[in-house]
């Protein structure tokens, strides 16, 4: 018996063979991209990588998968660290700042990207790298109360500034909302090639989905 005993039985042999295989790179380790990477480790994918340059702080401990030692340190390692004690699976930890410049060098042909970075400038450069090499690609986000889920080719970038503002409201419970629907988004996609987004409105705990 694994540690994926329950997933197996909810998505068949077949499909927990296609998620070992797959690779997925996480642009982010924030609140999002750090619970995206846990939840899909646990969830049966074989090759994850998360690119974050960021330090944890006392004020993410509420909402992302760190703890009170991991202060100071390194995102991108903590969470690979956290990961693999957790439940063995590798994580890659890129702990350069993801630009324009380096996009491309550093989403290097996975099976999927997911975009959860926390400010515009980032997002636009996955976004216009993962369209020169023609790799799938999914943008989470939220904002207020509202949360989205949504595939290439149809996100568009909220603004042109680096609008990386840490100061704003943010329920745990939206974040990990959010994550599982973006989750099974990923792993939909990997299993049957469905590339579904989703947005949600947390004040009535509404789940749509999208074109």
């Amino acid at each position: 018996m694994t540690f994926l005993f329950h997933e197996q039985l909810a998505r068949s042999a077949e499909n927990m063979a296609r998620l070992k295989r797959a690779s997925v790179t996480v642009c982010g380790a924030g609140a999002l991209g750090a619970n995206l990477v846990e939840t899909l480790a646990r969830s049966g994918v074989g090759q994850l990588t998360v690119i974050d340059f960021d330090r944890v702080e006392l004020r993410n401990l509420s909402t992302q998968p760190y703890h009170r030692a991991d202060i100071g340190a390194l995102k991108a390692k903590m969470l690979a660290n956290t990961v693999y004690r957790a439940v063995g699976t590798p994580v890659t930890p890129v702990t350069q700042r993801l630009t324009a410049e380096n996009a491309q060098k550093l989403l290097r042909d996975p099976d999927l990207v997911i975009d959860a970075f926390d400010n515009s400038v980032a997002r636009q450069a996955v976004k216009m790298a993962c369209a020169a090499q023609e790799l799938p690609c999914v943008h989470a986000g939220l904002g207020g109360d509202y949360a989205k889920v949504v595939w290439e080719p149809g996100y568009r970038v909220p603004s042109a500034v680096n609008d990386d503002v840490c100061d704003y409201p943010l329920a745990r419970n939206l974040v990990m909302l959010t994550v599982a629907i973006a989750a099974e988004s990923a792993i939909r996609f990997l299993t049957t090639g469905q590339n579904k987004g989703y947005t949600l409105t947390f004040n009535d705990l509404a789940i749509q989905a999208t074109a």
